[in-house]
């Protein structure tokens, strides 16, 4: 038991030494005037996914090292730093500075592929505003657009459809919630605007059953005078649900409404006429 504890005491010394060591390396290379021991050490960091200890040599080297031979490399190690620590900000800013800077790169097909997956991960959870997801479409559709052949091609349109999956729920979910509060006319409306959105949305079978219950109880909130035509309008859904989705599980609901909607249209029309 007391060789036992001495041997984890000498191991916990050991590490302590040699992070302690380690740190006083990295503080003499901050201070150093030596460019080469710099870009060494930073290169090295990288390797080690110690991204944090390249981010201030790089950026220290970009202004080093400008008009140089190696502006170049160092430009995009800073991006690739950047991106390493998930500033997806930063590194697309800087990935696309650097396509611009040196366009006959032979890694300019790589860096602007970077910079569309960092416009990839910016883009929010669906239920916020999609802006970023639109530019990360915009920016991935141009990256296959320049480069038909790519090996990242395939890459580039999984990412593009992931993408679409959320603005197509945003759209979705956006209208669907006017049924869930009772906001019928509206309802219609953004449902059917959804619809034109993304005619092939998966959504679209219950989207079309909201639309047809949206009429119906809009119908049944109207005044005698406007029900005949709203009763109609749900009708007309229906046979248009019916057609698209005849074995759909919200088929039963659907029938249930149509023929409310019949006998409710013919109650209406006797009435008026025996006044």
């Amino acid at each position: 038991m007391h060789n036992s504890s001495l041997h984890i005491s000498l191991l916990v010394i050991t590490i302590c030494l040699a992070a302690l060591s380690s740190c006083t390396d990295y503080n003499k290379v901050l201070k150093s005037t030596d460019t080469e021991e710099k870009w060494e050490f930073a290169q090295a960091a990288l390797d080690s996914n110690e991204c944090f200890k390249a981010l201030p040599l790089l950026e220290e080297l970009v202004g080093l090292t400008r008009g140089t031979q190696r502006a170049e490399d160092v430009q995009f190690k800073y991006a690739e730093a950047h991106y390493c620590v998930n500033d997806f900000y930063l590194a697309r800013y800087y990935f696309t500075s650097y396509a611009k800077t040196f366009p006959n790169s032979p890694l300019v097909e790589e860096v602007e592929f970077k910079s569309a997956i960092c416009s990839y991960n910016l883009s929010p959870n669906w239920s916020l505003d999609q802006t970023e997801t639109k530019s990360a479409i915009q920016e991935l559709q141009l990256f296959m657009d320049k480069y038909p052949g790519s090996a990242l091609r395939d890459s580039s349109q999984t990412m593009i459809d992931q993408l679409r999956d959320k603005l197509e729920k945003k759209s979705f979910e956006s209208a669907a919630i006017f049924h869930k509060i009772g906001q019928y006319k509206s309802a219609t409306i953004a449902l059917k605007n959804a619809l034109n959105d993304f005619p092939d949305s998966q959504y679209r079978e219950k989207m079309h059953f909201l639309i047809l219950d949206s009429y119906y109880q809009y119908a049944l909130q109207s005044t005698d005078r406007r029900k005949i035509e709203r009763f109609n309008d749900a009708t007309e859904a229906f046979h248009t649900f019916a057609s698209r989705f005849p074995e759909s599980s919200y088929y039963s609901d659907a029938q249930n409404i149509y023929e409310d909607c019949v006998k409710s249209v013919e109650t209406l029309e006797s009435q008026q006429q025996l006044n």
